[in-house]
């Protein structure tokens, strides 16, 4: 399905893999900034070039290195990652369309996550680690021209992309929390989280979301 309206958040697929919409600024010739799913590498590009996906139960794809699949009747638990796929945000929540998020705790089936934000249980699907056996893969919009050695590159953790020091985020750097209205340090770092000073855990890719994060101070720039 070819795009008239681009809208931030949409699950994308450009050059035969999935892409997530990260803005789009209409006053440029290539409008639309992307972020590929897989491994968080950006590319500007025009809505003529993208396709959309719309996720639905069962969707299989590859997260940051990682492979889930979407499970609109599980359960979530503590640790878990949710799609936050029908948004409907409470005056104090800060969350989007096919924003991924951490659970924390979960309240009558309503979760919240580590960001803080309460998200009810008809807005989120949860994302499962693995591929189930009947799921529908969309990591690429034609698979069958994948040859399993991208295949299971791309779901290496260690394949992750280096080409843009944005994305790479050590610990020291500095990044003001708006939604706390806080200045914040990264303390520490797992895989595929970072751990600011004043407690808050989010996904590295959340770090893109420049509503809620801006960065202010890079250390290995004065390496």
């Amino acid at each position: 399905m070819n795009l008239f309206q681009v809208r931030k958040g949409q699950f994308v697929y450009y050059k035969n893999e999935l892409h997530k919409v990260y803005s789009v600024k209409p006053m440029f010739k290539k409008s639309v900034h992307l972020y590929r799913l897989k491994d968080m590498q950006q590319i500007l590009t025009r809505s003529a070039d993208i396709t959309l996906h719309k996720p639905k139960d069962k969707d299989t794809f590859i997260f940051y290195g990682k492979r889930y699949t979407i499970d609109k009747d599980k359960i979530p638990e503590q640790g878990d990652y949710i799609l936050i796929i029908k948004p409907a945000p409470d005056f104090l929540d800060h969350y989007a369309l096919n924003e991924i998020e951490k659970v924390d705790y979960i309240e009558d089936g309503n979760v919240v996550t580590t960001r803080d934000n309460g998200v009810k249980h008809h807005e989120y699907v949860v994302m499962v680690p693995g591929r189930a056996e009947d799921s529908n893969e969309i990591a690429y919009y034609d698979a069958s021209i994948v040859s399993e050695a991208q295949r299971a590159q791309d779901e290496s953790p260690g394949f992750l992309s280096v080409s843009d020091n944005e994305l790479k985020p050590v610990v020291g750097d500095i990044y003001i929390d708006k939604k706390n209205e806080v200045k914040a340090m990264i303390v520490a770092m797992t895989d595929n989280e970072v751990i600011f000073g004043h407690g808050l855990r989010v996904h590295v890719a959340e770090l893109l979301d420049e509503n809620n994060f801006k960065l202010i101070y890079r250390i290995e720039e004065d390496l």
